[in-house]
């Protein structure tokens, strides 16, 4: 009984991260539902935003009341640009590319995030392009393989693959919108999930050196999702004037933002966090091709989106460049800890060192000083007993 409690303790992790990918599977699902119904992006971001931001502020007020560092203009800023690449402008873009082409291919072009993030920290300074070690190879063949697979992606379609022999048709086509996206739509689209790619990864380069200044985890997320609701409903409110746009009725919209937001950008970050903290960065990373996967499952069964060989195939090279990058990190990350790990035990044997080396000289001259005076008092004794013997030797009373 003990062994498989060990056992089902051991998986949790494996099945959260499960959970987390088929949350945002569902994320993706409900807002192309909610732009099929007539909801603006723009709307629709802001929304989820102050969903996310009404979640996370409480939560960080209660569970970090007493170890919350102190807010300084600079972290202000950081988390002011923090809310625009990692939250206003990414979902802006993001779900801006998901209305114009499709979820599955959102989804796809989602997982170049990695690659990505790679060339920009080489640019920026924060990564070394090492092709000599297997780690730099690896890094840069998965960053290649990634790119390729979203060109074959967005340039190549082939044989169509049907999977299901039946269809459940959930979206409803309004008059305003066109069954078949022109093709400037489509390029404006792929532009829009590229651009969200570089902006997320720009969050990453960020948020980094935020996680050092400002380590309270809760407040830095309300502090994102704060600033981040506060640009997209400005950005919102200058282009869209129509105010039906946002009255928000017991539908598919509310459902959407309010998902999005409180599970998304609230539950989801905590349980990602956990299961970081139980087994490290890359397990978590691990995890993203399945939210491809349940979303082509269901975008082909429910959402009329047709699947392809060449975009198959583009899709399984995405995902193989970013196991490649994430392969190749590990392997520096093992290596980094181990020269940590070997620095540390050196010097601490070069202070035992030293502690030997010191401690017993001033024992052995107490000792040879405490030896030295008993040596010279026995010697006074033995003069003593001698001196006694010779007086009786000489007087033979």
């Amino acid at each position: 009984m003990k062994i498989l409690r060990n056992g089902l303790q051991g998986l949790k992790p494996v099945m959260l991260m499960v959970l987390v990918q088929l949350a945002y599977a569902a994320v993706n699902v409900l807002y192309k539902l909610a732009i099929d119904d007539g909801m603006t992006v723009k709307v629709a971001t802001a929304y989820r935003l102050a969903f996310g931001s009404a979640f996370t502020v409480p939560l960080a007020l209660i569970s970090e009341r007493n170890k919350r560092p102190k807010l300084s203009w600079r972290v202000l800023f950081m988390a002011f640009l923090c809310g625009l690449f990692g939250g206003s402008l990414f979902q802006n873009l993001f779900y801006e590319a998901l209305a114009l082409t499709s979820a599955t291919f959102a989804s796809a072009i989602y997982n170049l995030i990695p690659a990505i993030t790679f060339i920009m920290a080489i640019s920026c300074g924060f990564e070394k392009l090492n092709l000599r070690a297997a780690a730099g190879k690896a890094k840069v063949l998965g960053t290649l393989a990634g790119i390729g697979g979203a060109m074959m992606l967005i340039f190549l379609k082939g044989v169509e693959i049907n999977i299901w022999p039946f269809h459940i048709n959930v979206m409803h086509h309004h008059q305003h919108q066109t069954s078949h996206v022109d093709y400037g739509s489509k390029g404006l689209g792929v532009l829009c999930a590229v651009a969200s790619c570089f902006s997320f990864a720009l969050w990453f380069i960020i948020q980094a050196k935020m996680s050092k200044e400002y380590p309270s985890h809760y407040s830095s997320t309300a502090l994102m999702s704060t600033m981040g609701a506060i640009q997209a409903t400005g950005f919102a409110l200058c282009f869209e004037r129509d105010w039906s746009q946002w009255k928000l009725g017991w539908n598919i919209r509310l459902l959407a933002v309010a998902y999005s937001g409180i599970v998304a950008s609230g539950l989801v970050v905590i349980v990602t966090s956990w299961c970081i903290k139980m087994r490290g960065p890359l397990f978590a990373s691990v995890f993203n091709p399945l939210m491809l996967l349940f979303v082509t499952i269901v975008a082909s069964l429910m959402l009329e989106e047709k699947l392809y060989l060449g975009s198959l195939i583009g899709a399984v090279l995405i995902v193989c460049g970013l196991y490649m990058v994430l392969w190749g990190k590990s392997k520096e990350m093992k290596k980094i800890a181990q020269l940590a790990t070997s620095k540390i035990a050196q010097e601490a044997e070069e202070d035992i060192e030293v502690v030997v080396m010191s401690r017993p000289i001033v024992q052995d001259h107490d000792k040879l000083h405490v030896s030295n005076n008993n040596h010279i008092e026995v010697d006074k004794e033995h003069d003593s007993k001698n001196g006694e013997i010779k007086s009786i030797g000489d007087d033979p009373k």
